[in-house]
């Protein structure tokens, strides 16, 4: 059997510009961003399959979209991380080791209880992101993929919370 890769102890190369312990730092940054972002798109697919209540249709069809834009994101993180010279990991066994977070605790729910609950997954996937803006200051690239994610987060985030929320701005849970 193969031994298993892990972190090159040097890099060959990197982008044009940046020094390699720079984009080293960059390439854990965006790694952790992999993962969380490979994490919500399962989470967003498990709750497509498992809402029900009187809202389901309304939720199962919003949550499609997002899962696939998403996964567009996993894919540009994953490329940027190899960009840098560095080789994205996306296996499952790996995610579940790093990641500090614990799996999303609701199978077959209620929609508005789903609601809430991707709700506060989607703070913590957006709180992780401009924690990481701050950490790619020197990565304009990265930094400007990041941006661009965390507005579309926090847009699926609104959309999320639309379903429970008053015409004063309340949120009813």
């Amino acid at each position: 059997m193969p031994q298993r890769e892990s972190a090159p102890a040097a890099w060959a190369y990197t982008v044009p510009g940046l020094d390699i312990d720079h984009a080293r730092a960059v390439a854990v940054v965006l790694q952790e961003r992999l993962d969380t972002l490979n994490d919500l798109a399962l989470t967003l697919k498990h709750v497509h399959w498992n809402v029900v209540g009187p809202h389901f249709i309304a939720v199962h069809t919003m949550l499609d979209p997002q899962v696939d834009t998403v996964r567009e994101m996993v894919d540009v993180i994953a490329e940027r991380i190899a960009t840098l010279g560095s080789s994205p990991h996306g296996l499952p066994g790996g995610i579940v080791a790093r990641r500090d977070w614990h799996d999303y605790e609701l199978g077959r729910f209620d929609a508005l209880d789903h609601l809430k609950a991707l709700s506060l997954t989607y703070t913590r996937v957006i709180k992780g992101h401009r924690h990481a803006i701050a950490a790619t200051e020197v990565d304009a690239p990265s930094q400007d993929i990041l941006i661009t994610q965390s507005g579309q987060l926090e847009k699926f985030q609104w959309l999320v919370r639309a379903h429970s929320e008053r015409a004063n701005g309340e949120l009813t849970w």
